[in-house]
């Protein structure tokens, strides 16, 4: 039997949201590595939860990835509101309100890293999400956008989101500057700044602050667990994803699921055969899995047989099946050493 650990628990580590990565085949790949962690949805915007068809597309998860989190993009406090009722009534363990992208298409729409600038409409519709629902309301956010250059811009904010009820706040330690550079150049110019979110923690003792952005090892997770309540891995996590095999025992002191790469493979293997024949195409799933390897005797000749012929009409597990046979397996020992 499963045990389902409090949200406050999981939030100690967690995965990062991201756009055409965090999938629900990723998320369920990831299960197999991680009991523990805090998964995340891609940003699903209001108007696609309120006008999309079906809804099953965009909320549409497998029960193995709690604790799951629902990420939302938009701003209009009715609009969110009632995707966090509808988030709620899906099952998600958490609804996370998107302050930090910058890309210019959600800029127009006033979804993203922009709406620092508007810390009154996210303050109103934190209030109304919260107002809609028994799960945490949490917002993930910059330290600044553009000329907000200083510990009080953060607090500013902070504080007024506060102050409508949000308890969590999890900030990527860049600015975003909007005007100037691309959503992939945001993700890498602007410098990191960590000492400001660990300030920002010793500021606001009673608020959970979790620290995002360039975390790569769960020894810098450590680190930062020191000085802040929880941390949040995006691309290491997945260009990497081995790395996961190790949260559970290192950040919550429990052994995790998976003894070995191989073994995980294999543990992923049924739900592979249960997305195929609910029509997924095979690429769509292993492509998440590219990485598993990475640095492994073996890996690339993996990472290439998926590649090129897991897109193919009719592939099947016995294309998994091939590309897992032309990686080694080592002793669980070696493996985990």
């Amino acid at each position: 039997m499963t045990v389902k650990h409090p949200i406050s628990e999981a939030r100690r580590f967690a995965v990062a949201p991201m756009m055409d990565w965090t999938t629900r085949e990723q998320r369920a790949f990831a299960r197999t590595l991680t009991r523990r962690a805090l998964l995340y949805t891609e940003m699903v915007t209001t108007g696609a939860i309120l006008h999309g068809s079906p809804r099953s597309r965009f909320l549409g998860y497998n029960e193995v990835e709690h604790p799951l989190a629902l990420q939302l993009g938009g701003s209009d406090a009715g609009e969110l509101a009632e995707c966090a009722a509808i988030a709620e009534e899906w099952g998600y363990d958490e609804v996370n309100l998107n302050v930090g992208c910058p890309s210019d298409r959600v800029q127009n729409n006033l979804i993203g890293a922009c709406l620092m600038g508007y810390p009154d409409k996210v303050a109103a519709a934190v209030r109304a999400m919260r107002e809609a629902v028994s799960i945490p309301v949490t917002v993930k956010c910059r330290i600044g956008i553009d000329d907000q250059d200083e510990d009080a811009d953060l607090e500013h904010f902070i504080s007024q989101v506060a102050d409508a009820g949000c308890e969590v706040f999890i900030v990527h330690a860049r600015k975003a500057w909007l005007q100037g550079l691309s959503p992939k150049q945001n993700r890498d110019v602007p410098p990191l700044n960590y000492p400001r979110v660990h300030r920002l923690k010793a500021s606001r003792p009673e608020l959970h602050i979790g620290i995002n952005g360039g975390i790569k090892t769960l020894e810098e997770c450590r680190h930062h667990l020191a000085r802040v309540d929880s941390v949040m891995i995006g691309r290491e996590a997945y260009q990497n994803p081995w790395l996961l095999a190790g949260v559970d025992q290192a950040l919550y002191g429990e052994p995790g699921p998976a003894i070995s790469r191989h073994a995980a493979a294999r543990a992923f293997r049924p739900y592979i055969a249960k997305r195929l024949e609910e029509g997924a195409k095979l690429n769509h799933i292993t492509r998440h899995l590219l990485g598993l390897f990475q640095g492994q005797k073996g890996g690339r000749r993996f990472r290439r047989h998926l590649s090129e012929y897991a897109h193919r009409d009719g592939a099947d597990l016995k294309i998994f099946d091939d590309a897992l046979s032309l990686v080694p397996e080592i002793t669980p020992v070696a493996e985990i050493a």
